[in-house]
């Protein structure tokens, strides 16, 4: 096992929703105006039945900014 892995396994990978345990099938890419900069982007993982509860409470405060599968949560988005 190496020590250079960044950060848990999609294994591991749990949805950020309260009390939820289930595995990671999207990541919710978002961020704060008001305090980040336009390019940070902040992550939070969602099961298939949470994807849209969450994507709903980052929408109302205009923070989400893109919604891709976990595995590719760390790619930056495309420029349109």
């Amino acid at each position: 096992m190496s020590d250079s892995a960044p950060g848990p396994a999609p294994d591991d990978l749990q949805c950020s929703a309260k009390g939820c345990r289930a595995d990671a099938v999207w990541a919710l890419r978002w961020n704060n105006p008001k305090i980040h900069t336009p390019d940070r982007r902040k992550i939070w993982l969602a099961c298939g039945e949470h994807r849209e509860s969450l994507s709903a409470f980052l929408d109302r405060r205009s923070f989400l900014r893109d919604v891709v599968p976990v595995a590719d949560r760390d790619v930056p988005p495309t420029e349109t």
